[in-house]
C-alpha cells in the first residue's frame, strides 16, 4: 500500500464521489474546548465512505473478473457501497448480511440490486461463509476492510481532508474505526500530504480490537460480535493489511460509550442538520466528550455514515435533543 495507489484511485473516483466538505459550528467548538472540523461522509452515495472503496474495487477488476459478478460481506454500510458500484458498473453483487444488521441497510442493498444473504453473526463467521460462497460461486470477494484498492478509495478521504483543512498542519484527525481500511487510508493519504496531522483510530467501549492491538503490537479480537449500537463499526479484529499501516501512522486508540455516541448524533443534527448513525458518530464523540484525550487548537472529525433506523435517532433526539 502507497500514496500511488491511492493516487490511481482518486483518478478512477473523480466525478463518481461527492467531494464532502469540511463543516464546523461554534456551538460543537464550545463543548469539544477547540475547533471541530466535521468531514460529514454521511452525506457521501449510500450514506457513507464505502461508495469510495468500492468503486475503486469494482474499477480495478478486469473484465473477466467483473462478468463472473463480485460478492461481499457487510453489516451494511460496505454492503450498499458495493451494491451501488457493481450496479452502476453492470456487476452482478452478492453480499453477506448479519440479520440483526439495521433494516433500512439491508432493504437499500436490495433496493440496488444485489442479492442479499443473511447469516446468524453471533454464532457464525462471516468471513469463512463469504470465502466459502464466493468461492462456490466464482465470483470476486471484495473484503470491506482488508483489499488494498478498497483501502486505496477510502485513503481518497484523507487526500480531501489535506486539502481542505489546510493550516491545520498539527491537527488531530479522529476516524471511527472498525476493521481498519477508512483509517488506514486516510493515515496513509495524510502521510504523503500533510504528514504532521495525527490519525487516531476511535471505537465503541467493549469492542475495542484496534486499540488493544496498537498498545499489545499484534492483533487483538473482540470476545463477541454483537451488544453495540455502534454497528458499522463493529468487527472481529483490524486486518493482516490495516493493522500494519495503523500500528506504523496512527496515534493512540480513543473508545466511547454509545451513549456518548447517541449524543453525539444528536449534537450533529441540531447544530450541523446532519444525520449520522452511532457508528458513524464515535469520533464527534470523542471530539466533543473526551477533549482531555486529544492535544492541539484544532480537531478534524469523519462522520463516517448516517445509514440509522429511524426509531434509533429518534431516541436519540428525544434523549439529547438539546445539542449539548
Amino acid at each position: 500500500m502507497n500514496i500511488d495507489l491511492i493516487r490511481a484511485a482518486a483518478a478512477r473516483l473523480e466525478g463518481r464521489t461527492r467531494r464532502t466538505p469540511l463543516l464546523s459550528s461554534p456551538f460543537l467548538d464550545e463543548i469539544a474546548g477547540r475547533r471541530v472540523l466535521i468531514k460529514p461522509e454521511c452525506l457521501q452515495h449510500t450514506g457513507s465512505f464505502k461508495f469510495r472503496g468500492a468503486w475503486s474495487a469494482l474499477t480495478a477488476l478486469t473484465p473477466q473478473e467483473r462478468a463472473k459478478g463480485v460478492f461481499a460481506y457487510s453489516s451494511g454500510n460496505h454492503a450498499q457501497g458495493v451494491a451501488l458500484a457493481a450496479k452502476l458498473n453492470g456487476v452482478h453483487a452478492t453480499i453477506l448480511m448479519p440479520r440483526d444488521a439495521p433494516k433500512l441497510k439491508v432493504a437499500n442493498t436490495r433496493a440496488l440490486g444485489a442479492k442479499v444473504v443473511l447469516y446468524d453473526r453471533a454464532s457464525e463467521n462471516r468471513e469463512e461463509i463469504g470465502v466459502a460462497l464466493a468461492k462456490e460461486s466464482g465470483q470476486t470477494l471484495i473484503k470491506p476492510y482488508d483489499n488494498p484498492q478498497v483501502i486505496a478509495g477510502q485513503g481518497t478521504t484523507g487526500l480531501e481532508i489535506a486539502q481542505q483543512a489546510d493550516g491545520c498542519a498539527n491537527a488531530q484527525v479522529l476516524v471511527p474505526c472498525g476493521g481498519g481500511g477508512l483509517t488506514s487510508g486516510i493515515a496513509l493519504a495524510l502521510e504523503a500530504k500533510a504528514p504532521q496531522m495525527q490519525v487516531r483510530p476511535v471505537e465503541p467501549i467493549g469492542f475495542d480490537d484496534v486499540a488493544r492491538s496498537l498498545i499489545s503490537g499484534t492483533i487483538q479480537t473482540n470476545p463477541r460480535t454483537t451488544g453495540s449500537l455502534c454497528d458499522a463499526i463493529i468487527t472481529p479484529a483490524p486486518g493482516d493489511l490495516t493493522f500494519p499501516i495503523l500500528q506504523r501512522l496512527c496515534g493512540p486508540a480513543l473508545t466511547v460509550s454509545d451513549e456518548d455516541a447517541l449524543r453525539a448524533m444528536a449534537a450533529a443534527f441540531t447544530r450541523l442538520k446532519i444525520v449520522i448513525e452511532p457508528g458513524g458518530a464515535v469520533a464527534l464523540a470523542a471530539a466533543l466528550y473526551h477533549p482531555d484525550t486529544i492535544t492541539g487548537d484544532t480537531v478534524i472529525v469523519v462522520a463516517s455514515g448516517g445509514n440509522v433506523d429511524a426509531d434509533l435517532f429518534t431516541q436519540a433526539l428525544s434523549r439529547f435533543g438539546d445539542g449539548s
